[in-house]
Formats: structure tokens, sequence, C-alpha cells
């Protein structure tokens, strides 16, 4: 029988941490690779990748990246063959690219919902199809996490934030993962989600100006926002054989604030 610290390393495993040039991507990316895993990070922006690649590996992790934007089919395919190139294989992936667009509902532009529905729901359908075939079926093992969010479980308070495509494509995540977890548990491929509450990010940024820290943070039971720690556990839990009978989940890291 494993130790408790075994059963959370991730010594001899790889991962694949999409949108993980900063924020709450270059987090989880740090996360795993303080766990042991060998860890290659995926954006749009060479130089941001650059600079996050050089803070992993000054952590000491073994750390590489391939600029890509995953809402191009063509990208995702060619990105995917190279992380299998660079790795050799892929035990988890993480699925955490997204973006997000604000507007009223009944002015919300059809390219700003197709480019977050893109970019949020198909890239990582594409993406965990890619990486499902060329290794973690072929394996009969994966870890896969998809980043989801609180927004993706209730609508927005009213006179509060206008994102109608971001909202539904994070619920899509959720049912996405419960889906692919039904399918691919016969692969021994565990499929769960993460749904942050609110951490400051750049995403985040004009929510937080709008509203300020304090304001949010009192939504939250724990009156806090999430902090640049707060997702390490999540995702390392998933990813290990600590959560090895753990599927098609979605778990809230959002200081309280879906449970009232």
């Amino acid at each position: 029988m494993r130790s408790s610290q075994e059963l959370f390393s991730l010594k001899g495993k790889t991962a694949i941490v999409t949108g993980g040039s900063r924020g709450l991507g270059l987090q989880m990316a740090e996360a795993l690779g303080e766990q042991g895993a060998r860890v290659l990070v995926s954006a749009r922006k060479q130089d941001e990748l650059d600079a996050a690649v050089a803070h992993l590996q000054g952590r000491g992790i073994d750390a590489s990246s391939i600029a890509a934007d995953l809402s191009d089919e063509a990208q995702v395919h060619a990105f995917v063959a190279e992380a299998m190139a660079r790795l050799g294989q892929i035990d988890i992936l993480v699925n955490n690219a997204g973006a997000s667009w604000g507007a009223p509902a009944e002015d919300y532009p059809l390219e700003a919902w197709d480019k977050v529905m893109d970019l949020n729901v198909r890239s990582i359908f594409l993406v965990t199809q890619a990486v499902g075939k060329l290794s973690m079926i072929p394996r009969r093992y994966g870890r896969i996490i998809s980043i989801s969010s609180i927004a993706g479980l209730a609508g927005n308070p009213p006179g509060t934030m206008q994102t109608i495509a971001y909202n539904t494509s994070k619920g899509a995540v959720v049912n996405f993962t419960r889906a692919l977890a039904g399918e691919w548990g016969r692969y021994g491929i565990t499929v769960n989600s993460i749904a942050p509450g609110f951490f400051p990010s750049k995403m985040t940024k004009a929510v937080l100006a709008a509203f300020g820290a304090e304001s949010l943070a009192k939504d939250a039971p724990l009156n806090r926002l999430g902090d640049d720690e707060d997702l390490k556990g999540a995702v390392v839990l998933f990813a290990s054989d600590a959560g090895k009978h753990i599927t098609g989940q979605t778990l809230a890291v959002d200081g309280g604030v879906s449970c009232v």
C-alpha cells in the first residue's frame, strides 16, 4: 500500500497545460511540476511562454512550451503531435485556455459568441480528442482536467457581469466532463473539472476595476478572493493517483460562493 505522499507524487509523469503562460494556468503548471511532472505549457504568444518557462525552470521544474492558437483545428493537431514528439506520452492534460467577452445578451455580437465558444468549448474537444487518440486510449491511462467556472453553474447577479457566452461555454465544460468520463472510463482515463470562483487575473482585470476586490470578496463565505496557491491542491488531486477513483466531477474552488 502506497503512502499519501506517494499517491500525490507525479514523478515520471508528463503534463500539458493549455493557457499555461500566466494566471491560473501557470499556477497549475507550477503545482504539477512541483510534484515531479515534466510540464509543457501552451498559449498564443511566444514571449509570454518564454517568461513562463523561465519562471518554472527557476523553480527546478522540467518545463517547455509550444505556441499555438487552439481554436484552429490544424494548429491543434500540429500542437499535439509536437507535444507527443517532445514528451513521448501525455499522462495529464489540463484544458485551461479560455476567453471572455462582456456585452448585454440582446446586443451580444455573433463574432464574440463564436470567439468565446470556439476557444472555451471547441478547442477543449479538439485537444482532448487528439490527446486521447494518440496517447491516453492506447496506453489505457490518462488524467483530463478541464477548467470550468462557477459562472458555468449559475447566472450572474443583476447589475454585474454580462457574459452570456462565457457562462454558456463553462456550463458546456461541466457536461463535457460528465459525458467524457462516462465514455472513457473503460480506458482507465479520469475526466474532471475545476470551477474557480473569482481570481484576480488578466481576464478578470476589468471586473476587478469595476467592482473592487473588497466588494467581490463579500460574496464569498470565506470573505476572500482566490490567490496564487488556491488551485494547486485541486489540480494535483485530479492529476495524481490520489484521485484515481474520482471521475466526472466538477469541484468549485470559490471560497464558498456556489453554496449560498
